[in-house]
């Protein structure tokens, strides 16, 4: 067994709280909080909103913006054609591509990266920068039958970025990768096959026999979602690959059950359970889903070739006995009524008072009826009068309890009903029963009517049918105390659960659990190591009597050394029912790594019309479309394939048409795990759409045709650059864009240290894109193309010899070179296949390895902080961002006055520290703003500046407006038509104030801070704010046209 210093297990919550992380044994909640009328009240406007998504899918309305967004034509695929055997090392020295192809950048990394046991523990041994630490976690444990959703893939992009990133920080690392049973699905799945292929039932083999054939289609189809994993990039370690039917795991389940039962905390009762008919075995409350019905529907139920009526409520009359008068009751499964034992009345409802006491005679099985009273009843509903029946009602099991009642079980496990029912229903399944009891009850003049009933029907997750309760002799897991100590691990801070503010949903749903029925009525799982003990002269009246072992050995020397008789006089005969999946799923963490010490919970993903990505809404995404593109042709088909309701099939075939008019187009991994890691994984649900993973295919775009460019400007010159350390920036925008790399590592640093990736990957993606590319690339470009003169970097009017001038592209070059290395380090725990072809390309060029090196991205160092600090200009970084919104409104003059090509002078009306700062920086707003020369123009206080005032811009200038002290003037030549312009300012105006009052508007809807997610009230109060900026900035500019400032007035 591993033991960590830092063990990790990460969840999707907040469901997964009680679906993910409740269901493990640390915690063993497998039951629902205790219904209310307030949780009625949810389901019911879950209901709702659920018919609205569809009403919106099906109708015209769709997302006009998101539509753009997924605008695209088939880029060409380029494929890696040199021959590379398995797990042998790509090759870098091929000629670079012209464009990204995610195709071509993931092949053979991840087989090399194999192979060679990067993802092993033992590998921190050949680090030179390793730690004495270590960190660990387990991925959790996926269906062996299904395949990755997008809902898993964010699951394993959260998990292998914090591998990966814990790994290059030099810790030993382990991420175990493993695969759980699913006894429910695989167990219908070989059946299916085994009826399909050979017309057999699983009853029509022997246990053994049939089992042969699961382990058959286990090593057939089992490894697809291994496969998948290796597909998203995953670091597994998988050499320990673990499936929870593997002798060793299954020893571990055994030991459990084992120490969980002597311990007491496992026992053996009577109770009612949630039966599945169609399975013919118990299932656990999680795998229950309330259909909300509004009133008469007609459901498909398998087993039935009709439809069955679902939602009315039937009223009949019991007659009392010995005397003239009824009891009228009502129910929604009228037949039930053979398993009623008593009648129930409120004791202070008086229409019942005289009949406290006596009795009701059955109808058909000619049985005496008590009539009870219990203070449970509900003198609104119906006609105040209960029908108790204990075996198939869980409030009717209470009464029966409270009151000494008999239970008669009149449905029997395969849903048909029970010879208590006697000979006209016996055999008769459970729904047919149904019609014939309300036909017979109207024959014996005791049927007094029918009508619509809104209620929530439970049905089976797993096969689609009508949920049973059904009482059972059944093993139990004591949940109370073990809810206790897992909320005081908690509190004692021995367990962390991330985000913090999940820890009182944890402690609500632990202070809220029953007791988990762990047993299972299937053949395919760990079959329960409890054995029913015959001792010699029992009977068959006895009580059962149970033992439980390692082994039948053990469990007969145990049942020896018990009951006081010799071994060999004993007979044991082990339980046939299998522990529940998660029984053994819920050790996995435990079996592998020992207890954790964190549990990181992220967001459901959605789609994007968010709804919960499901099998049975048609709308789950298979992660491999997305990295390789799909056409909607094979999506519809899909769909097809999944034997979906066929009013689901409409509105997921609908909804691929709208979403996905031409398909999916190949995104590739890289930017898909960016994509998902992006969102903020600790909230709100995240409504990820395939347009977000586009743009980040885009973005990967950028960083391709990036180190394309620098490739070619460094040519052969790799051995001429100096290390990070010896690198120092010269001028203004060598510093401004280190600081800017430097502030970027720090915020990874926290990001990552906060379990917080959406904040890494936004500082990555702001720095590349907007800092390295759109500022810095388009500033040097004119440096690395001049032969000497003027520095293009330095200040304004500083002139360079051609000796200083190659000395300053020295530089350029290597801070170019240093801040795409330690980006693609930074980016590589997300982007673990581009990062890894473009570092080769980079490490190649500096002549430190060839092309077949052993030297993997994965595993440097990741860029620290600390190392960058002779590279921090906090300054600089504060002082540009007026050059930033300099450049922006110079470009937005430009746009207003139709410039294309030309680059006319401005003019910078400003305060002398606006002027020393636009002066230092001088070259880039000329570059960036696309201007000729930069007057800087100071009405107040030019006495303090280190060089002369300008004059006044020239009359008849564009006027843009920065902020209150900052003006700028672009001269235009022929001058501006200031009728012209202003007349565009007025329509834009009026276009935004239109804009801002819908934007307003949205905010003053009833209840808006109860209904609108935060999210989106964010997103809504960010537009707002923008709007108004504008707006403010078209009034300035409004007012500029009308003339001139007034403090230029006296120099003319």
């Amino acid at each position: 067994m591993w033991r960590s210093a830092c063990g990790l297990s990460v969840r999707a919550a907040e469901r997964a709280i009680h679906r993910k992380c409740l269901r493990r044994l640390y915690s063993h909640n497998a039951a629902k909080p205790p219904k209310s009328t307030p949780a009625l009240r949810t389901q019911a406007e879950k209901e709702r909103r659920r018919r609205d998504k569809e009403k919106a899918i099906l109708s015209s309305q769709h997302n006009n913006v998101e539509d753009q967004g997924m605008k695209w034509s088939e880029k060409e695929r380029i494929v890696y054609s040199v021959s590379t055997p398995p797990g042998e090392k790509k090759d870098t020295t091929v000629p670079f591509p012209s464009s990204y192809s995610p195709e071509y950048v993931e092949t053979s990394w991840y087989q090399w990266w194999e192979k060679e046991g990067f993802f092993t523990p033992e590998i921190n041994d050949r680090l030179p920068h390793a730690v004495n630490h270590s960190f660990s976690m387990c991925i959790p444990p996926p269906n062996v039958t299904g395949t990755l959703h997008l809902g898993h893939a964010l699951t394993v992009a959260i998990e292998d970025a914090l591998v990966r990133w814990r790994r290059m920080k030099g810790y030993k690392v382990l991420w175990v990768p493993g695969c759980d049973h699913a006894g429910i699905a695989t167990q219908t799945v070989v059946e299916r096959r085994l009826f399909r292929e050979r017309g057999k039932r699983r009853q029509d083999l022997s246990r053994e026999d049939f089992l042969k054939e699961v382990w058959t289609w286990k090593k057939e189809k089992g490894e697809e979602i291994y496969h998948q994993l290796r597909e998203l990039g995953a670091s597994l370690d998988w050499s320990r690959a673990c499936f929870t039917m593997d002798p060793g795991f299954s020893s571990a389940v055994t030991e459990a059950f084992v120490r969980l039962c002597d311990s007491g905390l496992i026992y053996r009762s009577e109770g009612l359970v949630n039966w599945s008919c169609a399975l013919e075995s118990a299932i656990s409350d999680i795998e229950v889903d309330s259909m909300q019905l509004s009133g008469r529907t007609l459901l498909s139920v398998p087993g039935y070739q009709n439809r069955v009526e679902f939602g009315t409520m039937v009223t009949f009359s019991y007659p009392i006995d010995g005397q003239d008068g009824e009891v009228e009751v009502s129910t929604t499964r009228p037949e039930t009524m053979l398993g009623d034992v008593a009648i129930a009345v409120h004791p202070d409802d008086p229409r019942y008072q005289a009949v406290h006491g006596k009795q009701c005679r059955h109808p058909f099985s000619d049985r005496l009826l008590p009539i009870i009273t219990d203070t449970v009843v509900d003198m609104e509903l119906g006609t105040g009068a209960v029908k108790v029946t204990p075996a198939h009602d869980h409030t009717d099991f209470l009464l029966s309890q409270r009151h000494s009642l008999p239970r008669l079980t009149v449905i029997g496990g395969d849903g048909t009903m029970t010879p208590l029912c006697g000979q006209w229903l016996e055999g008769v399944k459970r729904f047919d029963a149904r019609e014939q009891v309300m036909d017979a009850l109207t024959e014996k003049m005791l049927f007094r009517g029918k009508r619509d009933h809104a209620m929530s029907l439970p049905v089976c997750s797993r096969s689609g049918d009508v949920i049973e309760p059904m009482l059972k002799k059944q093993w139990f897991v004591r949940c109370g105390e073990m809810g206790q100590r897992a909320q005081q691990a908690v509190d004692e801070g021995q367990l962390e659960i991330i985000p913090h503010f999940y820890t009182k949903t944890w402690s609500s749903w632990l202070s809220n659990i029953s007791d988990w029925c762990i047993s299972r009525q299937l053949w395919w799982g760990h079959q329960i190591p409890a054995y029913r003990v015959t001792l010699p002269d029992s009977t068959d009246t006895q009580e059962e009597v149970w033992v439980w072992g390692r082994s039948e050995e053990e469990a007969r020397e145990r049942a020896a050394g018990k009951y006081g008789v010799a071994a060999d006089t004993i007979t044991l005969t082990q339980d046939p029912d299998v522990l529940d999946t998660w029984f053994s799923s819920g050790l996995f963490p435990f079996a592998m790594l020992g207890w954790p010490q964190q549990v990181l919970l992220h967001s459901l993903v959605r789609d994007k019309h968010g709804r919960k990505m499901s099998k049975s809404l048609g709308n789950v995404i298979d992660p491999l479309d997305v990295i390789s593109g799909i056409s909607l042709e094979r999506l519809q088909e899909k769909v097809k394939e999944g034997n979906l309701d066929p009013r689901e099939s409409m509105v997921a075939m609908e909804a691929q048409r709208k979403d996905f008019p031409k398909g999916i187009p190949e995104c590739g991994t890289d930017a898909l795990r960016f994509a998902l890691c992006s969102h903020k994984a600790q909230g709100e649900d995240i409504s990820l759409s395939v347009s977000q993973v586009l743009s980040c295919r885009h973005f990967c775009n950028k960083m391709w045709q990036t180190v394309r460019f620098m490739l070619g400007v460094l040519e052969d010159r790799g051995a001429e650059l100096g290390t990070l350390e010896q690198t120092s920036p010269l001028n203004s925008m060598d510093q401004w864009v280190c600081s800017r790399l430097y502030s970027t590592v720090l915020q990874c640093e926290q990001g990552f240290e906060r379990y917080e990736l959406h904040s890494v990957t936004a500082a990555l993606h702001s720095f590349w894109l907007h800092s390295l590319c759109d500022i810095y690339l388009e500033c040097i470009k004119p440096v690395l193309s001049q032969d000497s003169g003027a520095g293009a970097l330095g200040q304004i009017d500083t002139v360079h010899t051609g000796r200083g001038s190659q000395r300053e592209k020295q530089v350029v070059r290597a801070v170019l070179y240093h801040c795409v290395c330690v980006s693609l380090a930074l980016l590589s725990p997300f982007m673990p296949f581009l990062t890894e072809e473009l570092w080769q390309r980079l490490y190649l060029l500096r002549g430190e390895g060839g092309g077949r090196s052993v030297a993997s991205l994965c595993l440097q160092p990741y860029p620290q902080s600390s190392q960058l600090a002779h590279w921090h200009f906090p300054q600089e970084e504060a002082d540009f961002t007026l050059v930033q919104e300099v450049v922006r409104v110079a470009r937005s003059l430009r746009a207003q006055c139709g410039m294309t090509k030309e680059k006319p002078d401005m003019w910078a009306v400003c305060s002398p520290s606006q002027a020393q700062i636009l002066l230092h920086f001088g070259p880039a707003v000329r570059t960036l703003g696309r201007i000729t020369k930069l007057h800087l123009h100071c009405p107040q206080g030019a006495g303090s500046l280190s060089f002369p005032s300008a004059p006044p811009p020239p009359k008849g200038s564009a006027v843009g407006v920065v902020d209150h002290s900052c003006q700028l003037h672009l001269n235009v030549q022929g001058g501006v038509n200031v009728s012209k312009l202003s007349l565009q300012l007025s329509q834009r105006r009026e276009k935004l104030l239109s804009k801002l009052e819908q934007s307003l508007s949205r905010t003053r809807v009833p209840n808006y801070l109860e209904k609108v997610p935060e999210r989106v009230r964010v997103e809504t109060e960010n537009k707002i704010s923008a709007l108004e900026q504008e707006l403010r900035n078209i009034e300035e500019q409004l007012s500029a046209l009308q003339g001139p400032p007034k403090h230029n007035s006296g120099q003319k």
